[in-house]
């Protein structure tokens, strides 16, 4: 994703990439083509990119097994200066070009953001029920035949403290 920045005149530009994942380097999860809008505001000195990512992927819900799959977006900004990087200046949205760069590569960062929007917790839908941990019945599907009634006997000192309480 390669955006052409010799010619460009001074202001606002929108821009929109629909690649597929193969080219940014990520496979797994994700599947399809990744789409990025892109909103460039130039000035003399210097370029501030925004985009948006929007991609498809596949997961196993961490509660229920299942797999399904689900959008996942993400959004960043990053800073482009003319010139050359002052000595010790480190800044994770703040990237230094020649001042003859004809060209800005977005493709690491996208590949980059599109991994950090892969969300911790993957659940098929949020109020996803899980597996029976007695007989593993998926209980989005249905109530088991398991009974509730034992207690684990650590438990038991607590119950009875309670029930001295009540």
């Amino acid at each position: 994703m390669i955006i052409k920045i010799a010619n460009l005149s001074e202001g606002n530009h929108e821009i929109r990439f629909d690649e597929s994942i193969e080219n940014l380097g990520v496979e797994e999860p994700f599947h399809g083509n990744c789409k990025v809008d892109v909103e460039l505001s130039k000035a003399n000195n210097q370029i501030i990119l925004k985009a948006d990512l929007s991609l498809n992927a596949n997961f196993e819900c961490d509660r229920c097994g299942i797999e399904f799959g689900s959008p996942v977006n993400s959004k960043y900004q990053m800073v482009y200066l003319f010139g050359n990087r002052p000595d010790g200046a480190e800044d994770a949205n703040l990237t230094y070009l020649f001042p003859d760069a004809d060209k800005i590569d977005i493709s690491n960062d996208v590949r980059d953001y599109a991994l950090l929007a892969i969300p911790m917790k993957k659940l098929c839908k949020e109020d996803c029920k899980g597996l029976c941990p007695k007989c593993g019945k998926n209980l989005n599907e249905g109530n088991c035949n398991c009974s509730n009634d034992e207690t684990d006997p650590r438990w038991k000192p607590l119950m009875e403290l309670k029930n001295k309480l009540n």
